[in-house]
């Protein structure tokens, strides 16, 4: 017997007849021998339908209040997968993050996974029940409700497979796997078999939409296998997993995208010790991540400071910045939304030469202009302007001949 985690996005919940479709899977499971844990998202639409509400209510709404109210979505599918599932004749109990606790530090809508508490979750499967427990929430140390912020189901599903030592973790969702590239912007886009945590990490850093990047963060620091099915086809898959050889002389695994991408721009920067961090001080205060960051060379004692954040922080940080850029007395601070992010990943490009240039080539072929260069040891990443996202995408596909 096994115990078997299994995660429901919202497409695959968005209504009565998909939880019935999803209540059948879980049956064929629980049919296999295997203990399972369900975790679901809210209905396709219902958390932007409850953010909605909030700015309704509020232009700038209370941080705890809003969590309290996004955070129920989930609590209506969890509880109509179970009666499903009790009609159809399995038991099964519906818990929220309270119930079981999986506690969480206090960032509201960002919040992070402390600790999971299994004792509930054991005493319920060893009485033969199926748990379908509510994704994307937990609660912090006052016993609030926090969320985990964008595709924190994922974050949740991994977690209580490795709290509880699951054999494994199938995350299903509207695709049948982790595809080259996004499939819906090149038809030559292939499904991968097998993907190491660290290029799948790397993706979704880089845009791809599969997996929330903190779940495969936590599948490899536990070593929890992840296999990304569809929830409408019992077709195809991909394992994510340790790194093996066989993974190792692909050069180039996937090509990916960003559009969530602002570029915010220090002019006349004072070089001196310390001003970078005044900078960026405030945005980390705000829970605001940087993603690429760019300084120039100093001339005459000053400088220019480039950094990018997501389009939807960029509001904030760019009061936040021009505060700090006051203070140190900058010459202006600069915004541009038209970016995009494009991305290569490989785990094999460790040990081949040659792979930045011929990106570079490749782009300046088509005339696309590089803005920002950011690289890892398995990843390169362009900033370029957004309208030649898909044109980037295409070429880079094409050039690494990743449809073979």
């Amino acid at each position: 017997m096994a115990l078997v985690v299994q995660k429901y996005g919202g497409t695959s919940v968005a209504d009565i007849k998909r939880i019935e479709n999803v209540a059948r899977r879980v049956i064929k499971t629980k049919q296999a021998g295997n203990d399972v844990i369900v975790v679901l998202s809210a209905m396709a639409g219902e958390t932007d339908r409850l953010i909605n509400l909030a700015h309704q209510a509020a232009a700038d709404p209370d941080s705890r209040e809003y969590d309290a109210l996004i955070s129920t979505g989930e609590q209506v599918t969890v509880t109509l997968l179970s009666m499903v599932l009790n009609r159809l004749g399995y038991k099964a109990r519906s818990f929220l993050s309270f119930q079981i606790k999986i506690n969480t530090d206090r960032a509201h809508k960002k919040a992070r996974i402390t600790k999971v508490d299994t004792r509930k979750m054991r005493e319920e499967l060893k009485k033969g029940s199926v748990l379908v427990v509510a994704g994307f929430q937990g609660v912090d140390e006052e016993n609030d409700i926090t969320t985990l912020g964008r595709g924190g189901s994922d974050t949740s599903a991994v977690a209580l497979a490795a709290a509880l030592k699951a054999d494994l973790c199938e995350i299903y969702t509207d695709v049948d796997g982790v595809y080259t590239t996004d499939p819906n912007i090149y038809d030559k886009a292939r499904r991968l078999e097998r993907i190491s945590y660290d290029e799948m990490l790397e993706m979704a850093r880089a845009g791809a939409k599969v997996l929330q990047p903190r779940s495969v963060e936590m599948a490899k620091k536990y070593e929890v296998p992840i296999y990304v099915k569809s929830s409408f086809s019992d077709e195809g898959g991909t394992l994510v997993t340790k790194e093996d050889k066989e993974m190792e002389k692909e050069v180039v695994s996937g090509v990916t995208y960003d559009r969530d991408q602002a570029k915010i721009t220090v002019i006349n920067v004072p070089d001196r010790p310390g001003i970078a961090a005044r900078l960026f001080t405030p945005l980390a205060e705000h829970n605001i991540m940087v993603d690429m960051i760019i300084q120039n060379a100093s001339v005459d004692g000053f400088t220019d400071l480039t950094f990018t954040v997501s389009r939807k922080d960029v509001k904030q940080a760019a009061v936040l910045v021009q505060e700090a850029a006051n203070d140190i007395g900058a010459a202006r601070v600069e915004i541009d939304d038209s970016v995009a992010k494009v991305s290569i990943i490989g785990v094999g490009m460790v040990s081949h030469s040659g792979v930045a240039a011929k990106m570079f080539t490749i782009l300046a072929k088509e005339g696309i202009n590089i803005e920002m260069i950011s690289t890892s040891e398995i990843k390169i990443s362009c900033v370029v302007k957004a309208k030649y996202t898909e044109l980037a995408v295409m070429v880079l596909h094409d050039a690494f001949e990743l449809e073979k």
